[in-house]
């Protein structure tokens, strides 16, 4: 059932400079592009459309993805590394084998800074003169190791690639603190993007019911009915369609047994597919949710957090810039610098990350939603 994205034509266009940015080099290192949001908000469609729209097409698509039980090191690059043919690479066998995850991979293992800089140099090897993309699905699923290959790659010279990094907030990943890191990181790098993305809005979700049933408008009561069941949720909202395919629009107001959106996945465990047909707004344009009082941690309460600070803290998890926090909570800049710097001083951090790694610390910073 394809639907056409949604809502999207912005942030398209904003990757696509970004990799007309590597084509036209002259860049030190690989282009950063940061995609954060829920489950099911469209992450991996994003990525996907957007990569069949680049012009020129990459020479080297590198992609991958953590394992769906407990990862393993080098998640990524073994998923990379699955099907090619790396007989050409000039690099240990063992090395490689072990990288890749081979059954055959000998016990006795490189110290890790070493066998961090051959995964980087395997990387280097398959991009060779690119251009490439690198794609690195679900960063909050993946191992230690794969965390800090992502890191170092971002800073790598002479690497003519663009680094597309979708993933949950920090506070849902296998390693929270070292994700709080990586992202900052990713972040900090000159010219990187950021992106995140929130539920649909009630006008994403009339388009989207427009273009399923053609010919016919959408009544407002038909459109708040579906909005209200899915909350929003692209995943939860292709689910509905799927299961009311054939049939006329009003058969979406009966009951069925559609799945559920996609919880977040408990610590060690990658969750199911988010790759579904509907793709969102950003967050940037509407406003984070507020938490009431009670849902606050008693860790909260002590540091004497406000509403706001709170809000700003999932922010900061999310990796937002300034710019980005001020439009997600509908503030001034100014407000916003003002925030951070009370969050600095209330929780005894010295940068934004450790602020962050606070939050996660504590585990109350949830993901920034839309306001619908």
């Amino acid at each position: 059932m394809p639907v056409s994205m949604v809502g999207r034509a912005g942030e398209l266009a904003e990757l696509d400079r970004a990799w007309s940015t590597v084509v036209a080099g002259g860049r030190a290192a690989p282009t950063v592009a940061v995609i954060t949001g829920a489950a099911g908000v469209g992450k991996s469609l994003l990525v996907a459309a957007a990569l069949d729209a680049f012009t020129p097409r990459p020479a080297v698509v590198l992609s991958g993805a953590a394992r769906v039980h407990s990862p393993a090191p080098y998640d990524w690059l073994a998923a990379v590394l699955s099907g090619r043919d790396t007989g050409r690479l000039d690099l240990p066998p063992d090395a490689l084998a072990w990288l890749a995850q081979q059954p055959t991979a000998p016990r006795e293992r490189y110290a890790p800074g070493t066998l961090l800089r051959l995964a980087v140099r395997t990387v280097r090897l398959l991009v060779d003169t690119g251009p490439a993309v690198l794609v690195v699905e679900d960063l909050h699923a993946l191992d230690p190791a794969s965390l800090n290959l992502v890191g170092e790659l971002a800073a790598a010279a002479d690497l003519p690639a663009l680094l597309v990094v979708a993933t949950r907030p920090a506070a849902e990943s296998v390693a929270p603190d070292l994700a709080v890191r990586v992202l900052s990181r990713l972040c900090g790098v000159r010219g990187a993007v950021r992106q995140h993305l929130g539920p649909l809005r009630p006008d994403d979700v009339a388009e989207v019911l427009t273009q399923v049933y053609a010919g016919s408008s959408p009544s407002s009561r038909l459109v708040t009915a579906v909005w209200r069941r899915t909350g929003g949720n692209p995943y939860a909202l292709t689910e509905l369609l799927a299961a009311h395919s054939g049939q006329p629009p009003e058969a979406l107001l009966r009951p069925t047994h559609m799945a559920p959106p996609p919880r977040p996945a408990p610590p060690g465990m990658a969750g199911p597919a988010t790759s579904g047909a509907v793709a969102t707004r950003s967050a940037a344009v509407g406003a984070v949710a507020p938490r009431s009082a009670a849902a606050r941690p008693a860790s909260v309460a002590e540091a004497e957090l406000t509403a706001r600070e709170v809000e700003m803290l999932d922010c900061l998890v999310a990796g937002m810039s300034n710019k980005q926090a001020a439009k997600a909570l509908g503030i001034s800049v100014r407000t916003v610098t003002v925030h951070v710097s009370n969050l600095l001083r209330k929780t005894g951090s010295a940068s934004r990350t450790e602020v962050a790694l606070w939050a996660v610390r504590h585990r109350h910073a949830a993901p920034a939603q839309v306001d619908g």
